[in-house]
């Protein structure tokens, strides 16, 4: 296809199937969004604005002051940490995207929300598109999600399931997965791009006519986000990514993008047999020697979105028969360990070259942050000389390449956690300004050499 322009010419248009970037000749990298391989043919360019005005709105413009806020007030679901996630509940009319890996639990989490709201006089509708109603009927009778109010249907058909609407007019639709519903108006398979654009784009119609919050379940990439067309995370409202690993109990929901609340709110739940369970307060989940002296373990405090989370840091060192000795992490970046290993080894004198270091955290938690590194300098030290932290210390602090420690963000909020926890030691850089927590004794050093010494005072 080619479009002409003023000189009569024809110049070819092509479109990013991604994101909607359009560009006059054909490119293998999108200039939007920088995907590979997307940009493809897409018809007539327009050469200039097509839309004129229209006859008056049935809905003229008024002043901000005199709209209500009635109908845009948070509904809460019940669930208290997605309620938190969400920013208080799910506001009418809005569109959610639930994204994760399978079976890491968004099913389960959504049932058990449309439960509640199902005992607290909702109608809800359920609609499903990769399982058979049994199996959804049987996982609900599992979590005890059974209720009058919850109504479920198998559909992949667009056009069923928004008559499925217009028949139940529920109070909250859940739609699991987007990727598995097709509409026969567009060409395709379930799950193209044609396909998701069109199914988003009708239900996101039917939240704005009806005031309906909608709940939609997508599935991610091997990279982590969220699979289909960028412009679907565009058109929602609110993006949630549902983050665990399956062979842990810990599960995380936290918004990448929230219209009407925080992007930097966390929940945490446990997924047990009998469902999924919020937990206000997960500390607990990431300790495992709290009493106890055993070399090797040192705990710091993590901030996850505005939640100061308790952790256990565990590193193992024992020497090594191969030329090229392991080093092996879970929950924390081995390049941050390299790091580490490399500080302790100039600035320490420590025995590392010849030894297999593995460290790990408790729980199945993931570190990003530099507020670990000096918890995990000091499990490795520990590990190394067999001799253990004493019990009620935690360590906070970033390790420089010069072995100096620097304050990270939050030290207080994490301190007052650790308090709260009953520890009694804080091993903190010196150059952070603060007064200790009641009860407990604040330990400051510049490098990492005072900072080890002050571990075993």
């Amino acid at each position: 296809m080619a479009t002409a322009t003023k000189t009569g010419k024809v110049r070819p248009a092509f479109r990013c199937t991604e994101c909607g970037w359009t560009t006059a000749k054909w490119v293998g990298r999108c200039g939007e969004c920088q995907e590979w391989g997307t940009v493809s043919e897409a018809g007539t360019a327009p050469t200039g604005p097509k839309t004129s005005a229209s006859n008056p709105s049935a809905n003229p413009a008024r002043p901000i002051a005199d709209i209500s806020v009635d109908s845009a007030r948070a509904v809460p679901t019940g669930i208290s940490e997605f309620d938190r996630v969400l920013g208080g509940g799910l506001v009418p009319g809005a569109v959610v995207l639930l994204a994760g890996e399978p079976g890491v639990g968004k099913s389960t989490l959504l049932l058990d929300v449309a439960a509640t709201a199902a005992r607290n006089g909702r109608r809800v509708l359920y609609i499903t598109g990769e399982e058979s109603a049994g199996q959804v009927r049987l996982r609900a009778e599992r979590i005890h999600a059974l209720d009058g109010n919850l109504l479920l249907a198998a559909e992949t058909d667009l056009g069923l399931v928004l008559g499925q609407v217009e028949a139940t007019n529920p109070d909250l639709l859940i739609v699991d997965s987007v990727q598995t519903i097709a509409s026969a108006e567009v060409e395709g398979s379930p799950g193209g791009v044609g396909q998701v654009r069109e199914v988003a784009a009708s239900l996101i119609k039917c939240a704005k006519d009806r005031n309906l919050p909608v709940v939609l379940v997508g599935h991610v990439t091997k990279d982590g986000s969220v699979a289909g067309p960028r412009t679907l995370e565009h058109l929602v409202d609110v993006v949630c990514q549902f983050e665990g690993d399956r062979h842990s109990r810990l599960r995380m929901v936290r918004a990448a993008k929230n219209r009407f609340g925080p992007t930097d709110e966390v929940g945490c739940f446990e997924l047990t047999e009998d469902g999924i369970v919020g937990l206000s307060d997960p500390s607990g989940l990431f300790l495992s020697h709290i009493n106890m002296l055993v070399p090797g373990t040192c705990v710091t405090v993590t901030i996850e979105g505005r939640r100061p989370l308790a952790l256990e840091v565990q590193a193992l060192v024992v020497p090594s028969p191969l030329a090229n000795p392991r080093r092996t992490t879970s929950g924390i970046d081995n390049s941050r360990l390299a790091m580490i290993l490399a500080v302790a080894h100039r600035h320490l004198g420590a025995k590392l070259m010849e030894t297999d270091v593995y460290v790990s955290t408790i729980g199945g938690a993931k570190i990003t942050e530099p507020a670990v590194d000096l918890a995990l300098l000091l499990a490795i030290i520990s590990a190394l000389e067999d001799k253990a932290l004493p019990v009620g210390t935690i360590a906070l602090g970033e390790v420089g390449l010069a072995g100096e420690l620097r304050s990270v963000t939050g030290i207080a909020q994490r301190l007052q956690e650790a308090a709260r926890l009953g520890f009694k030691r804080a091993i903190v850089p010196a150059s952070a300004t603060l007064k200790a927590p009641a009860g407990m004794k604040l330990l400051q050093a510049q490098t990492v050499y005072e900072a080890v010494a002050a571990a075993h005072s």
